[in-house]
């Protein structure tokens, strides 16, 4: 019975839970999305459905619900519908190997699903799959725009993800293990943030989950000035609505590893200074819940602030600048953990 409890029935229950959280805050992670852009650009953002707007993530996800799906005539159906779902699903799995609180939070069982100890692989692996809906969208919609945009999408995934996975090497070498609970645990035991051990890393990872993400200014695959609307100009109704809950999920997602990877996690800020205990009345999930919404702020403010690059220096930048830099990286760790450690 003790079996059926913690491997059935309250690793379930931690799933509908997690799904429902990031429901709820993928849906009011676009008003705070309007509202940050409608600040930077001294508008005021949605108003008018509900106080200062905030029942306007309903009444957008209704809007949706009851639009028409339409599927253009020469379009492959069953890749055109499925293409959506393949892009959103990997960013909810990969929160099953993501933790947001000790192993001994909620009452013992742990603040995660799972730990495994292959967890950031799985969640690198899982994650990359989301691209492929990107790309098989683009082609299903048999249109020249969102084909072009699709192209993009696959050149950008092949630029960016080889960088972002030298940077991630460097916390692997720091850390010693690829489990994501065991990477916090290793920051708090060392008393500091693998940020400060590994920032070139940390930069390299975040602007590279920024094109992964297709945001601004990486968003080529969209590029609404040049190709209309990218792979998803041909969807309407509820799978468009599909492609843009992928975005805002996978945007959590990269945020989360950052957090997890390099800002100790779930840990408090400088959590080996005795003199700053009084923080630890903050619960260990709330401080990753708070340097999350830090991270998706940068997402916001970056594109509102930045212009789009040309598709040459999306290029040029991740094979020249980021795949270097990354790969000079991971030497100079090695050659110092070899030295000194």
């Amino acid at each position: 019975m003790n079996i059926l409890v913690n491997y059935v029935v309250i690793p379930l229950v931690k799933i509908v839970v997690i799904v429902a959280i990031l429901s709820g805050g993928i849906a009011y992670l676009t008003l705070m999305e309007r509202k940050v852009i409608a600040r930077l650009q001294h508008r005021l953002g949605p108003m008018r459905v509900g106080w200062h707007g905030i029942l306007q993530p309903i009444a957008d996800g209704l809007k949706f619900i009851i639009k028409e799906d339409i599927i253009p005539i020469k379009a492959d159906r069953f890749v055109f519908t499925i293409a959506p779902g393949i892009s959103l699903v990997p960013a909810f799995i990969v929160f099953s190997v993501i933790p947001f609180g000790p192993p001994d939070s909620l009452w013992g069982t742990g603040g995660y699903v799972t730990d495994v100890n292959i967890a950031l692989l799985f969640a690198v692996a899982v994650s990359s799959v989301g691209v492929l809906g990107v790309i098989l969208g683009g082609w299903a919609s048999n249109s020249k725009y969102p084909l072009l945009g699709a192209l993009r999408s696959s050149a950008q995934m092949v630029s960016y993800e080889v960088a972002m996975g030298f940077g991630i090497i460097g916390v692997l070498l720091v850390a010693n293990s690829l489990s994501l609970v065991e990477i916090v645990e290793k920051q708090r035991s060392m008393g500091v943030w693998f940020f400060f051990v590994q920032p070139i890393a940390f930069l390299i990872y975040y602007f590279c989950g920024m094109a992964e993400t297709n945001r601004l200014p990486f968003d080529l695959p969209e590029a609404e000035t040049e190709l209309v609307g990218g792979f998803h100009t041909e969807y309407s109704g509820f799978r468009f609505s599909l492609f843009f809950i992928a975005e805002y999920a996978n945007m959590i997602t990269v945020s989360s590893l950052a957090v997890t990877l390099f800002f100790g996690g779930w840990l408090r800020p400088f959590s080996s200074v005795a003199a700053l205990s009084f923080l630890d009345i903050i619960p260990p999930p709330l401080w990753f819940v708070i340097k999350v919404l830090i991270f998706l702020y940068i997402f916001i403010w970056v594109r509102g602030t930045l212009p789009r690059f040309r598709f040459d220096q999306l290029m040029r930048i991740g094979w020249k600048v980021f795949l270097p830099v990354a790969m000079a990286n991971v030497m100079v760790t090695g050659a110092i953990l070899l030295k000194f450690l």
